[in-house]
């Protein structure tokens, strides 16, 4: 999957002359955290609503409800943006754009064609993906395993769950104990937990956790 199959758009991009007043508005309207800042077409930086509360005055002020307004009408989108923008472009892998969010502890990525904003990836987006790949909305038996990371196990696991007819609606391989392990969590329908069970008893070192999920 590339980042061009899962990212938001249409962009929701601003002018860095902007009033951050109206920044604050726009991501209110628009239920958005964080924005890229074009100017002439062109990528000059990115805010986030993080940015924007920090450049408000606290609610602790003694200044006055025209005072503060009036300072916030001064204060523009391009004196509180990040102007050093990551970026991918929208045929990057998504689990690499995870990592670079991941790794830099960002929570938006904008993504580019031809110089030009087409999207942007975030960590919703993300979170939507990791549901579909854990297949969180279906309905069917969940399984966590305990494994030895060596090759020819997932084959052996998958024969034996088509062998007692059953079909996988999810797959998911992660870090186990120790290098020689691995834990795999997966989602099968038309099979019976005992089944399942019966089936990967000798194939897997541990069977950690099984129940029937509803969507």
């Amino acid at each position: 999957m590339l980042v061009e199959q899962r990212m938001s758009r249409p962009v929701i991009a601003i002018h860095p002359d902007l009033p951050i007043h109206d920044a604050r508005n726009l991501f209110k309207q628009e239920k958005i955290r964080r924005a890229p800042v074009v100017k002439n077409g062109k990528l000059v930086g990115i805010v986030s609503d993080r940015d924007l509360i920090d450049a408000s005055p606290s609610p602790a002020t003694s200044l006055s409800v025209w005072e503060m307004n009036y300072l916030l009408s001064k204060i523009e989108v391009k004196d509180i943006m990040s102007k050093d923008v990551i970026t991918i472009d929208e045929d990057t892998p998504i689990e690499q754009a995870a990592r670079i969010m991941a790794d830099n502890k960002i929570g938006g990525l904008p993504v580019m064609r031809d110089k030009k904003v087409v999207g942007m990836i975030t960590e919703t987006d993300l979170f939507k993906i990791f549901l579909e790949l854990m297949g969180a909305r279906e309905i069917g038996v969940r399984v966590t395993a305990l494994i030895e990371d060596k090759p020819g196990i997932l084959g052996k696991i998958t024969q034996a769950i088509s062998g007692i007819g059953g079909n996988f609606i999810a797959f998911g391989q992660f870090t186990g104990e120790d290098v020689s392990t691995k834990f795999l969590t997966f989602k099968v329908v038309n099979a019976s937990e005992k089944d399942i069970k019966d089936a990967i008893w000798d194939i897997v070192k541990e069977v950690q956790d099984i129940r029937t999920c509803s969507a």
